[in-house]
């Protein structure tokens, strides 16, 4: 039987995760292997180097540059605060002095004799990481963050904007086929994940972002509407550091298309529990997808769902590219051999059959993707 690897795109009530933490630069690690963590347990800290401001003394103070580090008024290292002095130089006779005044709260890093200009350090920038999943530290690395293990609901999106939150879940749409709208939306959502259907448009999410809705997540939205969400157009990047007040994530695609059962069905199993969801997504490449993770530690014993290492007959899949983007299916064969593309590659394909209308399809192994069972 033909079998290739392929990323998964998973959706399980049950999978045993591994999420990695790390500072940007080292730092302290705060919590030691095997400690339980809740999402918002800071497990590491550390501070960024302040910004960097040029103060040109020699022109402030009318001096020769070769002169401007007598001039200091306090020696370099000194931290200072804001409008303290920092230099001062008499002027002509003595009769007339020129102070300069600290631009911000900081740190007088260095002086140049040469060119006059005083190097002036705005105070470290502290960075915390939290946890982001309720689980265990499965491991500390030393100086620069920790991995946390976790258990429970896994569920992959196709597409999300926005960072890291989390809320209870609510399921908002009265199913999957319905539109999340406006009016549905109430005070209470504020802080959770909503989960809405087929659709949700720019307007809704709007009243969502007014309401301080944590995430929102819903079959498909409007590719017009997410230049207008974001600002600009996306492009080829990887999302997930956008500050939209809230993260959206498909599980579908763009345009008005019902949510999966399937994701649907876990997503209500689970009303009222802690989820943390990721909008990071990076596009094309297909390595990083959105996620929903509602832990359940101690609660699960079965042992954790794999990934699947390849295509079978019957397996489920979703196509990520056109013409048939975004349509689900099932694998009903899979030709061994090479197919010759309009574009004149060889690829290996499959054979599908779309579960909407049972039309069948050829399709590049490389356009789809595995939805776990």
């Amino acid at each position: 039987m033909a079998h290739s690897y392929t990323p998964g795109l998973r959706v399980t009530s049950h999978a045993e995760l591994i999420r990695e933490r790390r500072l940007p630069l080292k730092g302290d690690v705060l919590v030691q292997a095997g400690d339980a963590v809740e999402a918002r347990t800071v497990v590491a800290r550390t501070d960024l180097p302040g910004n960097v401001q040029t103060v040109n003394l020699a022109a402030k103070l009318s001096l020769d540059p070769a002169k401007v580090p007598s001039a200091l008024a306090r020696p370099l290292g000194s931290a200072v605060r804001k409008g303290e002095i920092i230099a001062e130089a008499k002027g002509l006779f003595g009769l007339m002095s020129q102070k300069v005044e600290a631009p911000s709260d900081g740190t007088l890093e260095s002086v140049s004799s040469i060119t006059g200009q005083l190097i002036f350090r705005e105070p470290p920038l502290p960075i915390e990481v939290e946890a982001y999943v309720r689980g265990v530290v499965d491991e500390v690395l030393p100086g620069e963050g920790v991995r946390i293990r976790t258990e429970g609901a896994f569920l992959q999106g196709i597409f999300g904007v926005g960072g890291e939150t989390h809320g209870p879940v609510a399921m908002v749409s009265s199913g999957p086929e319905a539109e999340l709208t406006a009016d549905l939306l109430r005070p209470e959502h504020r802080d959770h994940v909503v989960v809405g259907g087929c659709y949700v448009s720019h307007a809704t999410l709007m009243r969502a972002r007014d309401l301080r809705v944590a995430a929102v997540v819903v079959g498909g939205f409007d590719d017009r509407d997410l230049r207008q969400l974001l600002g600009r157009d996306l492009g080829v990047a990887i999302t997930g550091s956008e500050t939209l007040g809230f993260t959206l994530i498909l599980t579908e695609g763009f345009g008005r298309i019902a949510m999966a059962a399937r994701s649907w069905n876990l997503l209500a199993a689970h009303v009222g529990e802690l989820a943390s969801v990721s909008g990071a997504t990076q596009i094309r490449a297909g390595v990083m997808r959105p996620e929903i993770i509602i832990p359940r530690i101690g609660e699960m014993s079965a042992p954790a769902a794999e990934m699947g290492s390849g295509f079978e007959l019957g397996a489920h899949i979703r196509v990520i590219r056109a013409p048939y983007f975004g349509r689900i299916g099932a694998v009903s064969a899979l030709p061994p051999e090479l197919h010759d593309l309009d574009s004149g590659t060889r690829v290996r394909v499959m054979h599908v059959r779309f579960t909407d209308d049972g039309s069948e399809a050829l399709v590049p192994r490389a356009n789809v993707e595995l939805i776990e069972r």
